[in-house]
């Protein structure tokens, strides 16, 4: 079960396999105890799949990663070394591959403008997240997807056409944190007063402020930080959660199959912009323990400590739909199947809607102006 070969059988297959490996990165072929074939991972059975004689094969590996001490992403300068990155110059996706084969197409944006960087690859995945949801899968959900879309065009759906879907592996860190927080501040609270002009009562608000100050902890567990730019960050957050309290160790078997792409962010980057979410979140923390209409002013001065970190690779299927000779990108979650991206749309449908819509809101005010 473990041995490699670096010459495929004669057989036609979906993908170039292009795995990150523990010495280099090169294209493999996992072989077949059985037939000598090759096997790729099967995300319904989670299992190595044998594509000639079907031949099923565990992979040995119940190992949950664990978090390492922030102060080691900050301060690597480690790189993996004997491979090579290479970029597509259209939409600017990174993978490492191997020297001597690179990818046709991108996976990402599906145009063939690749090539070689001199940029040195960086740290190696702790952990993965594999797929679950296998491709046929995928392809349901994204057809049915875009055919529930409102706003698409008729003729799109009626001649939906997907270009070919690719799994993904998504470099992501997670970040852990017990914060300290000290903070002080003024908010205020609208009050209805009332008062009499001309012999008339008449209602009136007026703000009452008032100032706050005190204490708050919080401690995050698992916040997700995309470390490519490969994939809209809007996108991921559409097609969350990913598991990765449960992320295995990292191994090649679950890439066979399967493209991963490597991290553009600096550890520093992602964890500042981590570092900005959990400041947004203790913010909400503590404006929930008032009861306030207008936040005047509001500083916090906030200690982390116990930082925390994981470097995980995610499952995510990347595709495009044909309509006019433009590609459309959607994405779906390789774990649970949530689906995100964007469809063509019907300006027509939309005029339609918008006018239907101000006739409604007319029809109602005169039906009010005349009762």
């Amino acid at each position: 079960m473990e041995n490699e070969i670096k010459e495929k059988p004669n057989a036609e297959q979906d993908i170039n396999e292009k795995l990150y490996s523990d010495d280099n990165l090169e294209v493999t072929i996992f072989k077949c105890a059985n037939c000598g074939g090759e096997a790729v991972f099967d995300p319904s059975t989670q299992k190595m799949r044998c594509l000639y004689c079907g031949s099923y094969f565990e992979v040995d590996n119940h190992t949950i990663v664990e978090e390492r001490d922030l102060g080691e992403l900050l301060k690597s300068g480690s790189v993996w070394e004997n491979a090579e990155v290479y970029q597509c110059k259209s939409c600017g996706a990174k993978e490492i591959l191997d020297g001597q084969e690179i990818s046709m197409k991108c996976p990402f944006c599906g145009t063939s403008n690749i090539v070689k960087t001199e940029e040195l690859p960086g740290l190696k995945p702790q952990g993965i997240t594999p797929f679950k949801v296998d491709k046929k899968q995928a392809v349901n959900v994204a057809t049915t997807w875009a055919k529930k879309k409102k706003f698409a065009p008729r003729d799109f759906k009626k001649s939906l056409k997907l270009e070919k879907i690719q799994g993904i592996y998504n470099p992501v860190f997670t970040f852990d944190a017990l914060t300290k927080s000290s903070y002080n501040g003024t908010l205020g609270k609208h009050v209805v007063r009332y008062r009499y002009v001309n012999g008339r009562r008449e209602s009136y608000t007026e703000t009452r402020y008032f100032r706050i100050n005190g204490f708050q902890d919080v401690t995050f567990d698992d916040l997700l930080v995309q470390a490519s730019t490969a994939i809209p960050a809007n996108i991921i957050n559409d097609i969350q959660p990913f598991p990765t309290k449960k992320a295995l160790e990292y191994r090649t078997d679950y890439l066979r199959g399967y493209f991963a792409n490597t991290y553009n962010k600096s550890g520093q980057d992602c964890w500042n912009e981590c570092k900005t979410v959990m400041n947004s979140s203790i913010e909400r923390q503590i404006l929930k323990r008032y009861d306030y209409d207008v936040k005047v002013a509001l500083h916090v001065n906030t200690t982390f400590l116990n930082e925390q970190y994981k470097y995980v690779l995610v499952p995510i299927y990347v595709g495009h739909y044909n309509y006019k000779n433009k590609l459309y990108n959607f994405y779906i979650n390789g774990y649970n199947g949530k689906i995100g991206g964007k469809t063509p749309v019907s300006a027509l449908k939309v005029t339609f809607t918008v006018i239907l819509s101000l006739l409604l809101v007319v029809g109602v005010i005169l039906l009010f102006m005349y009762l």
